[in-house]
């Protein structure tokens, strides 16, 4: 029979208690386990407490807070430029969407205008970054439910990513590539660059992905496995508030790259009238483990689309913007040979003064691989943020996660836990 919860009973109760377990359950063969916090098949570092009868699932608690990152604290104490190397370490998985997140935040809360050729790059590393997320999610959709050899084949393709990122940053896993108004270096070789990304989005991932989906996608193991499990209906997907793959899977056709356009996914984005960049917003509508793998799948074809359209086409010209220069680095040759920029870099660097920074509050977010990835700012004038929130998009994501396990298997957890995508630096901020 389906176990559902009543309007009483939430999630923030101590399943270890022993009071609990006498008053809650009542039939003499239900029995606790806790799945976590180190469990391999989780991931990451979170804990789910299981209330089972027998194999079926009655209850799920998630815990949370076992990595006691206080990122929200730290944009206090780090300036606008600084804090890019703790938000990169928020979902881990693609380091390089959460620079440019915030980054896209502050540069709005300032009003700065990106050059054409910053925007371009940007964009090309948000897609790269979106790949490195799928990549391993689609990978571990199969490695959750035994098939280990269909991980192999894109996790070591994944890392040829990590290569590009080390180019063009000198770090391969955390690259805390961007800055105010433009980027900490430009690319060293625009060629060079492109051809390693072309390697990639045609040589690399088509096989990659060929491998996955010939092991995968008619194995009946799988599909068996997946199908039906974790259903979140459109409706509830929008009442949850759950955003990205997870809720385009279920028929919420919501892309912030189309309804809140930013970079080049905005037209005009070169102040010439450029188009924006074309691409299809992958939507199935069963919201089930299947759906949100072969979501991934197509949003990883949508990814390589739009780089091709922008690999051959990187303008030149500087990467920073330099039309209100107070907010950017100069030039290293600049500042050995122009008093000004000397000062400009001795302000930004060396004084309390730093940027002449607006007084004011902001919110922009942009379409991170598993959802609506936002930073709250209120400025007070100084070169750190007076506040700074984060809508994390697996923190939202997840407060579903005890609702889709309802009356599953104790073996679905594993499918709808990495169908989720859940990174745990995002729940504990």
């Amino acid at each position: 029979m389906p176990y559902t919860l009543t309007p009483d009973e939430g999630y923030d109760v101590d399943m270890e208690s022993t009071a609990y377990l006498d008053e809650h359950i009542d039939a003499p063969d239900r029995w606790v386990l806790n799945f976590g916090p180190q469990h391999p098949a989780t991931h990451t570092t979170l804990r789910l407490v299981l209330e089972l009868d027998g194999e079926r699932v009655v209850r799920v608690t998630p815990h949370i807070g076992y990595l006691h990152s206080g990122f929200e604290k730290l944009a206090e104490h780090h300036d606008y430029n600084q804090y890019v190397c703790t938000v990169s370490r928020m979902d881990y998985m693609s380091p390089i969407v959460n620079d440019i997140a915030w980054h896209h935040a502050v540069e709005t809360l300032f009003g700065i205008d990106l050059t054409p050729r910053c925007k371009v790059v940007r964009t090309i590393l948000m897609e790269l970054g979106r790949m490195q997320n799928h990549l391993l999610c689609v990978g571990a959709a199969g490695l959750d439910l035994g098939a280990f050899t269909g991980f192999l084949y894109v996790f070591n393709e994944r890392e040829f990513i990590y290569d590009i990122m080390d180019y063009i940053s000198g770090q391969r896993y955390h690259p805390d590539w961007t800055r105010v108004g433009g980027a900490m270096c430009d690319i060293p070789d625009d060629d060079v660059f492109r051809r390693m990304v072309k390697e990639f989005i045609d040589v690399r991932l088509p096989k990659a992905m060929k491998d996955l989906e010939t092991l995968l996608n008619r194995n009946r193991i799988f599909v068996d496995r997946v199908t039906s499990v974790g259903v979140v209906t459109k409706d509830e997907a929008i009442a949850w508030s759950l955003t990205g793959p997870t809720a385009r899977a279920a028929g919420v056709k919501r892309d912030l790259r189309k309804d809140e356009p930013y970079l080049c996914y905005a037209d005009n984005w070169d102040g010439e009238g450029a188009d924006a960049v074309e691409f299809s917003v992958a939507i199935a509508q069963d919201g089930d483990c299947l759906c949100r793998y072969l979501v991934r799948l197509e949003e990883l074809r949508q990814s390589r689309k739009i780089i091709h359209q922008l690999i051959d086409n990187i303008p030149d010209g500087p990467m920073d913007t330099f039309a209100d220069a107070k907010y950017c680095v100069p030039p290293k040759g600049d500042v050995y040979g122009s008093i000004e920029s000397t000062i400009q870099l001795f302000e930004i660097f060396m004084t309390n003064r730093g940027w002449d920074t607006p007084v004011g509050e902001t919110y922009a977010a942009i379409e991170s691989p598993n959802g609506e990835l936002g930073f709250y700012i209120v400025a007070d004038g100084t070169k750190c943020a007076w506040r700074a929130s984060v809508r994390p998009p697996s923190f939202i994501n997840y407060q579903v996660f005890p609702k889709m396990l309802e009356g599953h298997q104790l073996a679905d957890v594993v499918a709808v836990l990495g169908s989720l995508n859940i990174i745990a630096a995002e729940l504990d901020r």
